[in-house]
């Protein structure tokens, strides 16, 4: 049987990424040439002229006298921690398929727990906002799903404390999973999937769901609905139809249960972005690593009180 191409790529290995990114300098250069690949610019008045303040670290305009630091305006910035702690932090996030939880980071990292949490918290941020910017296009699959709850009691979608996430996979056109969006909504109402339809879908997709009333908000947002009554129960999740979106379903749920064993609703939106932001790279493991770096780049900056706040509305 011939090997999964995907599932058996090697990545980078953890001699290279120290042989890259072992040394302070060396994370600096390369932050440095992605932030800015021409050269320096302003961020106050785009000049390209510039001096280097030596002794604090800072890049200062020649035209307005703005000065700004490597990390400024990123999602590095007012830390404390060197960039090979951040940098070792995205390696350990992006090369391990099912996740990594704080506290195994902590370990790896040499930091406290609550320093590895907000390290962890911050990334995941970055990488919901940059796949926030991509929606879903072509044939996809759709599905409504939940997470936490009681473990007695009323089950499914009447029982107390459960999160609900809308859950769709795009297939190409041999019916394969490309990219996955899972993403948590104040419930399955009509006005509430047309909104997600919006932000998640692009125009003229072609949607396929179960037979939940909401999903019909979906034409709203100009894009193409067709309903399947599954009539509920375990052999509904059998239909080719739902395939992909319930195997992605499942492994998530899985894969959160496995490594984070329970998880806050209200930071859930961010551990989903985490696995979809893994799923849909998953071609490149080595790209993965600086696709993070750059994402948390463009991401700006998230304090203690915005990353308790936690939920970020599409």
């Amino acid at each position: 049987m011939a090997k999964n191409q995907v599932q058996f790529q090697k990545g980078i290995s953890i001699h290279q990424f120290m042989k890259i990114y072992g040394a302070e300098v060396q994370c600096q250069k390369r932050l440095f040439e992605m932030r800015w690949p021409t050269g320096y610019r302003c961020p106050n008045c785009s000049h390209d002229k510039y001096c280097q303040l030596q002794s604090r670290a800072l890049f200062q305009c020649n035209r307005c006298h703005h000065q700004a630091s490597l990390i400024s305006g990123t999602l590095f910035a007012h830390s404390k921690l060197s960039l090979t702690v951040w940098f070792l932090a995205i390696y350990l996030i992006t090369q391990e398929k099912n996740g990594i939880s704080a506290l195994e980071l902590s370990r790896q990292l040499g930091v406290s727990y609550n320093t590895a949490w907000r390290v962890k918290q911050k990334l995941m941020q970055a990488m919901k906002e940059r796949d926030d910017e991509t929606p879903l296009e072509g044939y996809v699959q759709i599905d409504d799903a939940y997470w936490g709850g009681v473990k007695r009691g009323i089950r499914g979608r009447g029982a107390k404390g459960k999160r609900p996430f809308v859950a769709a996979v795009s297939m190409n056109e041999e019916g394969h999973p490309i990219r996955m969006c899972f993403t948590a909504v104040n419930g399955f109402k009509k006005a509430e999937l047309t909104r997600w339809a919006k932000a998640h879908l692009r125009p003229k997709s072609l949607v396929i769901s179960d037979g939940l009333a909401c999903f019909r908000g979906i034409e709203d947002a100009k894009s193409f609905h067709y309903a399947i009554v599954t009539g509920g129960g375990a052999d509904c999740v059998e239909l080719p139809y739902f395939k992909w979106v319930n195997t992605m379903i499942s492994n998530v749920k899985n894969a959160i249960h496995g490594t984070y064993h329970a998880i806050n609703n209200k930071y859930l939106p961010r551990y989903l972005a985490e696995f979809c932001f893994k799923f849909n790279r998953r071609f490149d493991l080595e790209k993965m690593l600086e696709q993070l770096i750059y994402s948390s780049i463009q991401t700006a900056p998230m304090p203690q009180r915005l990353l308790r706040l936690a939920e970020v509305r599409w």
